[in-house]
């Protein structure tokens, strides 16, 4: 243990933002990138540094120093829904969404960094574990690949464990059965199929591409219309076939739109992402929104934040392995997690158990 800690006053509070090349260009139904932009929170107390991030713009980082920071010096690191709360109130004016909530997500999850490292806990130990391990499905299959990458990337993953894949869909849909087909046969009939429209189709033709998608045995379709259109995304749920998840919740940003995704029964799997929803705190609340629904929930992308809290929520069924983070977070991070036959563990250090490799962020600093 780190030893008895009461108080631990917050003496400095610094962000930094760094833009990652992709390793190829990529594409979904609805955006395409060349890169991305991870954004680091770094808090003091204690002796002790915590560090928490989110993928978002750079400009996230002057939010944190600029608006957040005035919020948390001299607080007592160790009251993080105390800390979060401030962080919300004080960004009230500028709408607690959006870029504002990503900024928050980075600090929350340093805070907690911190807490474990003060209290000498992985954060899983520190919230309290529901299990040990947490199953991953390996995510990219992007619509930018071309038939022989696809296969080999979802192939691998197959090959590794992961008990499901995932791929996008819905940029051009007249080549995406024969994509399907592609993953079908490159992943075997044992390891499930994901699909992931971001958005791309209207209610009629989301459905008739879920019937398409049944044809392989797909068991999962994402965002089949946009996330705001709840009705739509109830309509989807209640016809597409047996067996189809219909899943979303990567954009919501605030307790109350999982609160309304929830109450609207618009998904079969919750999606939450820590990056964006407030940060750990604001995962764990839609874990327990989740948990009280009896709807499971998943995290979504930066596998090395979301392992830990995955590992503490009763609900978390599983968690992403997503391509550009996987490769991002190793690239950064000494201790990211390694997938050992589908399954995620921590590494039993406090914190997230995560620390900075200086030399490769410098290369990528903005």
């Amino acid at each position: 243990m780190a030893g008895d800690m009461s108080r631990a006053p917050i003496r400095s509070v610094r962000a930094r933002a760094f833009t990652i090349p992709t390793d190829a260009p990529e594409s979904d139904g609805t955006l395409e990138w060349r890169e991305t932009t991870l954004v680091l929170a770094e808090i003091e107390a204690g002796g002790m540094r915590g560090l928490g991030y989110t993928y978002s713009d750079a400009s996230a980082g002057k939010l944190i120093e600029d608006k957040l920071a005035e919020a948390l010096r001299g607080e007592d690191a160790l009251d993080i829904r105390a800390r979060w709360t401030a962080m919300r109130d004080r960004t009230r004016n500028l709408g607690q969404t959006g870029l504002a909530a990503t900024a928050i997500s980075a600090v929350d999850n340093a805070l907690w960094d911190l807490k474990g490292k003060l209290l000498g806990l992985p954060v899983a130990a520190l919230v309290g574990r529901a299990r040990r391990e947490i199953r991953a499905y390996g995510s990219g299959g992007f619509t930018s690949y071309d038939d022989a990458r696809l296969a080999a990337q979802l192939g691998g993953w197959a090959e590794q464990g992961c008990f499901a894949v995932k791929m996008k869909v819905g940029r051009k849909p007249g080549e995406d059965r024969r994509r399907m087909r592609v993953a079908r046969e490159a992943i075997g009939a044992g390891t499930g199929l994901f699909i992931d429209a971001n958005g791309a189709f209207d209610r009629k033709s989301a459905l008739a591409f879920a019937e398409a998608a049944g044809g392989f045995c797909a068991r999962w379709f994402e965002e089949p219309v946009s996330s705001n259109d709840l009705a739509g995304l109830r309509l989807l749920r209640d016809r597409a076939p047996a067996g189809m998840a219909i899943t979303t919740g990567e954009y919501a940003f605030a307790p109350w739109t999982f609160r309304d995704l929830l109450g609207a029964g618009a998904v079969d799997v919750l999606q939450a992402d820590a990056t964006r929803c407030l940060g750990i705190t604001g995962f764990l609340d839609a874990a327990a929104l989740a948990l009280a629904h009896e709807v499971p929930l998943s995290a979504h992308c930066a596998p090395a934040l979301h392992l830990h809290a995955c590992l503490a929520a009763p609900a978390a069924a599983h968690l992403e392995w997503f391509h550009d983070h996987v490769r991002i977070e190793a690239m950064l991070f000494d201790g990211a997690p390694r997938l050992a036959a589908g399954l995620l563990r921590d590494n039993g250090e406090p914190g997230l158990g995560l620390a900075p490799k200086e030399a490769e962020l410098a290369r990528f600093a903005v």
